[in-house]
């Protein structure tokens, strides 16, 4: 048994030199967004959810992205309210969103 349940992972990665990256779509406010949710819902903790900040994830073609362990599901987002329906589709309802999922 994992110590969460659910783990998301945030790529918030910079590049300098102009090459595409998630911090280019201000993914750490939507970063922060769904931490506050998460910690709203009472859903934060052990056996809950934890959101992290990672660095570049290497998925910079599909970005922004995050990841959902352990199942390792990825996707992409384009504002608050896909965050908000990845929250309650995947991590309360167990459902993944495959309109955002990226392979």
């Amino acid at each position: 048994m994992s110590y969460y349940r659910h783990h998301l992972f945030f790529c918030v990665n910079q590049r300098d030199d102009g090459r595409a990256c998630c911090a280019q779509h201000g993914v750490k406010l939507m970063r922060d967004h769904m931490k506050a949710r998460v910690k709203t819902l009472g859903l934060n903790g052990p056996d809950g959810v934890r959101v992290n900040t990672a660095g570049c994830l290497d998925r910079c073609d599909k970005g922004p992205v995050l990841v959902v362990y352990p199942e390792a599901v990825w996707y992409t987002f384009v504002d608050l309210e896909d965050l908000d329906e990845i929250l309650q589709r995947h991590l309360i309802e167990g459902k993944v969103v495959e309109l955002l999922r990226i392979d």
